[in-house]
């Protein structure tokens, strides 16, 4: 038989106090909102990823007042092989009757002797589009800036429905900033791109959308 004789003392843990304990309580709370936002970051990086790859599947082309295509690099008047791409789908489309207008973007870069759109403008009637047909937004150097000159020559013309056309991954954040700008607009992505043949640039361009929607959607500004 056990007998007590005294009263039995148990130890009950306390927090810790002063500054050890205050600088303890903090580090745990940081650590927590790191993993927090890490994970949330993780989330989003995944979302906006999935949003990327899922409208460069979509190919919509209804009937509209206008294609647009996005402008690429030119070589003293030549398009390059991205920019011919972007061009000879969208003048298919032109040719295909989805749209009475073609409208084509892009300045140029210091140095420049012409355009991207002036470059765009004469491959397209080389190759059978109506110079009449044909729009031009030569000012811009960046996505955002070409998509609001496009915005304006389509006001002032009376136009408000655009099949839009450029590289797969680039699809997403050209129809938000076209639809911000009030367009109707859809897209129908080039699928004979050199870049598409190369996995490795398809991963890069990826990366730079990610970046790029960020800087548009935080700040309203884009490159």
């Amino acid at each position: 038989m056990l007998v007590r004789v005294r009263r039995q003392v148990q130890e009950v843990p306390r927090p810790l106090s002063g500054p050890i304990g205050i600088v303890a309580w903090i580090l745990g709370r940081l650590v927590r909102l790191v993993v927090v936002a890490g994970v949330a970051g993780a989330a989003l990086t995944g979302y906006a990823t999935y949003r990327i790859w899922d409208q460069a599947q979509r190919d919509d082309r209804p009937s509209s007042d206008a294609i647009v295509v996005m402008g690429a690099a030119q070589y003293d008047g030549r398009p390059s092989p991205i920019f011919a791409a972007r061009l000879d789908h969208a003048i298919g489309l032109f040719q295909e009757g989805v749209a009475p207008v073609l409208v084509v973007t892009g300045g140029k870069a210091d140095g420049d002797r012409t355009t991207e759109a002036a470059s765009a403008r004469a491959y397209a009637v080389a190759r059978g589009v109506p110079e009449a047909a044909i729009l031009a937004e030569d000012q811009s150097r960046n996505t955002l800036s070409s998509i609001r000159g496009v915005a304006a020559l389509m006001r002032s013309a009376g136009l408000e429905r655009a099949v839009f056309v450029s590289d797969p991954s680039h699809m997403l954040r050209v129809l938000r900033m076209a639809q911000d700008e009030g367009i109707v607009a859809h897209g129908s992505p080039t699928r004979t791109s050199p870049m598409e043949r190369d996995a490795l640039a398809v991963a890069d361009a990826v990366v730079h959308e990610l970046g790029a929607l960020v800087v548009y959607l935080t700040g309203g500004r884009g490159p």
